[in-house]
């Protein structure tokens, strides 16, 4: 504790301004249990870059935080990119403050000689990373948490390629972050140098989004009814506009979501994977007769999609669904249009459903599959260059359309999956009836995710020991089924637990395990790289002879889970 007062305590100096000293000082004065959980750890870089309550201290976000990791940033930019001028562009969502954190920021790197593009008011994280290389910028920024509660604030960072940046850039970047003291931080803005941007880019943007979102031009789009909600955050500013210039008409908003709002009043979590924050729309939905919902997180590059099941109901499909789907029409529309020719791929990442590499290979396409987070979907882009990105997903609600976004891009594949809907529906056939067709020719494959909050430093240790238990003391069978494989990515090892063989994982280090059977059952564990969070990810599968059993197939895969989940303690 007496590291952590003293650390605190350096916080009372002139380098902080006096809003920030006073609030340390009455933690302090009072002798305050949250002194700890802002001081026991820097903010760091995790899947989804920096991410964290707002609040003074070394592990919150705030003008200091944000400040140094700008500026470790602009020293890294200097030092590696040989470039008369550096390009940076900004952009940031709904949440408190976002707006003038990223004024700091931009503050930051105009102080360090960056020219900045500056987005005039909030916009979806995927039309950042479209801007970078729009731009011509060496690298970009969005002030966003994502899905996370209120009182979260985050910071990611973009490379010239439009992703998420990756070894070595992180490395690097981390590096000189750490390497600074608070007052080498230079606030001092070079207005000069700060350019307003907006609808000229948006604009760009959205056309792009239509035409890499739109399956056929022989689509009947005034027959399908949406309804939409933003769930308070920046998609509003794009996903109408896109659905309108596609050719959509029967367009429903959930007005009391549809203004910007960091309290996100109306849900408990601006979560589309869950189905209490679609309510309000699902509920619109059956007030009028809707064939499709889809919600977007506060930052819009997760979105959820419900459809009618077979009963007519609306059901909340989760991403692995959604991503099977989205992958299996965009391989039709290539192979329809005569453009597969060996050198095109999809992408997935180690805990996303395995259906989609059979759903890719029906069309002898190649599934990549990297670590959890778009960043590596955006690297298999550009560590491939001569082969053609078809659209790659993740579990966790994102879709990729093509490779003009280098990130999961809720505006394009909010589009595609009213495409795909509209698509079927003049078929006789619906989005659901398209994933269960998927089913018959492959496998149902059913998933479950649990996520374990553990908070601050404790938690954190306890979520440590939870994977080292997992690791040292391994699993040998699952619900009945013998362990065959134990895939160990810190280690880089994949073992057969029969017989004892041990090959090595071409991918980078990460503290996740996976755990399957022979009968392609799978248990992953992961620590979130943004929350105070222990993920479990269970998939099973079965074959599935006919569309109308598959509701008693869905049942016993249910079941499998439930099984497997009581047989870990997990309940």
């Amino acid at each position: 504790m007496k590291d952590i007062l003293d650390k605190a305590k350096q916080w009372l100096t002139s380098t902080f301004d006096a809003e920030t000293q006073s609030e340390i000082k009455n933690l302090i004065d009072n002798n305050s249990s949250d002194l700890a959980d802002r001081f026991y750890k820097d903010m760091e870089f995790g899947t989804g870059g920096m991410r964290g309550i707002m609040g003074a201290g070394t592990n919150r976000i705030n003008k200091y935080t944000l400040g140094r990791a700008t500026q470790g940033l602009s020293n890294y930019l200097i030092e590696n990119v040989k470039k008369e001028q550096l390009k940076v562009v900004i952009a940031y969502d709904c949440r408190h403050n976002s707006k003038k954190f990223a004024k700091i920021v931009a503050d930051v790197l105009s102080a360090n000689k960056i020219k900045v593009f500056l987005f005039e008011d909030l916009r979806a994280t995927p039309e950042l990373s479209f801007a970078v290389r729009h731009l011509g910028c060496d690298a970009g920024i969005v002030l966003t948490a994502s899905h996370n509660p209120p009182e979260y604030n985050g910071y990611k960072v973009y490379w010239a390629d439009g992703g998420q940046i990756v070894p070595p850039h992180d490395g690097g970047i981390i590096g000189n972050v750490n390497a600074l003291d608070f007052s080498e931080i230079k606030f001092t803005a070079n207005e000069d140098l700060i350019e307003i941007i907006g609808k000229e880019v948006d604009d760009d943007f959205i056309n792009a989004s239509v035409k890499n979102g739109s399956l056929s031009d022989k689509i009947n789009r005034d027959n399908l009814k949406i309804v939409f909600t933003s769930l308070h955050g920046t998609s509003i500013v794009s996903v109408p506009d896109t659905l309108a210039r596609a050719g959509y008409t029967d367009v429903h908003i959930v007005e009391e979501q549809r203004v910007p709002n960091g309290d996100f009043p109306t849900v408990k979590s601006p979560n589309p994977e869950e189905p209490e924050a679609l309510a309000m729309a699902t509920d619109l939905a059956n007030k009028i007769g809707a064939d499709i919902v889809i919600g977007t997180d506060p930052d819009c590059d997760r979105l959820g999609v419900a459809v009618r099941d077979l009963d007519g109901n609306m059901k909340l499909l989760n991403g692995n669904q959604t991503m099977v789907v989205m992958t299996n029409f965009l391989l039709k529309k290539w192979n329809d249009e005569g453009e597969l020719n060996g050198k095109q791929f999809v992408g997935s990442t180690i805990v996303s459903t395995e259906l989609v590499n059979d759903v890719a290979a029906n069309y002898n396409v190649e599934t990549k599959v990297g670590l959890t987070g778009f960043k590596w979907i955006a690297k298999m882009v550009r560590d491939f260059p001569e082969l053609d990105f078809i659209g790659g997903g993740e579990e966790s609600f994102g879709y990729m359309v093509g490779d003009f976004v280098r990130d999961k891009d809720a505006v394009t594949a909010t589009l595609l999956a009213c495409e795909i809907a509209a698509y079927a529906k003049q078929d006789g056939s619906s989005f659901y009836e398209e994933l269960l067709n998927i089913y018959v020719k492959n496998s149902f494959y059913k998933e479950h995710l649990i996520s374990i909050t553990k908070k601050g430093m404790d938690g954190a240790a306890e979520i440590q020991q939870m994977l080292s238990d997992m690791r040292n003391n391994p699993l040998t069978e699952i619900d009945g089924e013998k362990v065959e494989s134990l895939f160990d990515y810190e280690a880089s090892t994949k073992k057969n637990i029969i017989t004892g063989e041990v090959t090595k994982i071409d991918l980078p280090k990460s503290n996740v395990l996976i755990y399957q059977t022979a009968n392609g059952t799978r248990i992953a564990a992961r620590p979130s790289g943004t929350e105070p969070k222990i993920k479990f990810y269970f998939s099973v599968n079965t074959l599935l002879d006919s569309v109308k059993n598959a509701k008693s197939v869905e049942a016993k895969l249910d079941a499998k889970i439930q099984r497997i989940i009581e047989e870990m303690k997990l309940n």
